[in-house]
């Protein structure tokens, strides 16, 4: 597993955990820090994992929008908490993320990787089908 995929892995499971006490945990960077520690695996992009984290959070009611928008048909509080972060993390390095760093291709495969792993047998197709909705969107308006 790549460094960035084991970080991106931490981010999710850190925004889980989050996202599943209602935010009452605002403090992110502790959420990240036990992760990171309690992975099986060296993190060696805790920072990495760190940025992913904290602009979900800043940007969230954003995305959630986009995320909306995209999958009108399945209401935000109905896609399961790991689809939901694995859409926001996405999201944020398709919209917000360094495209020298990442690519947007990439940071859509790397979504669909993180909901094949750590969703349902659906996951993997639904993350494809909302974040090329949205990929495509932003490619025509550059355009």
């Amino acid at each position: 597993m790549s460094s960035r995929h084991l970080a991106r892995s931490v981010a999710l499971q850190s925004l889980y955990e989050w996202d599943f006490f209602d935010e009452k945990r605002s403090d992110f960077k502790d959420i990240v820090e036990k992760n990171v520690t309690q992975s099986k695996t060296e993190v060696k992009e805790k920072d990495f994992a760190i940025k992913i984290v904290g602009g979900v959070i800043e940007n969230r009611v954003e995305l959630d929008k986009i995320i909306s928008a995209a999958a009108p048909e399945w209401p935000l509080e109905k896609i399961t908490i790991i689809d939901r972060n694995v859409l926001r993390i996405g999201l944020y390095e398709l919209i917000y993320g360094d495209k020298e760093e990442v690519p947007p291709k990439v940071a859509i495969n790397e979504a669909i990787e993180l909901a094949k792993q750590f969703g349902g047998s659906s996951s993997g197709k639904f993350i494809n089908g909302v974040l090329g909705t949205v990929y495509k969107e932003i490619s025509n308006n550059e355009d």
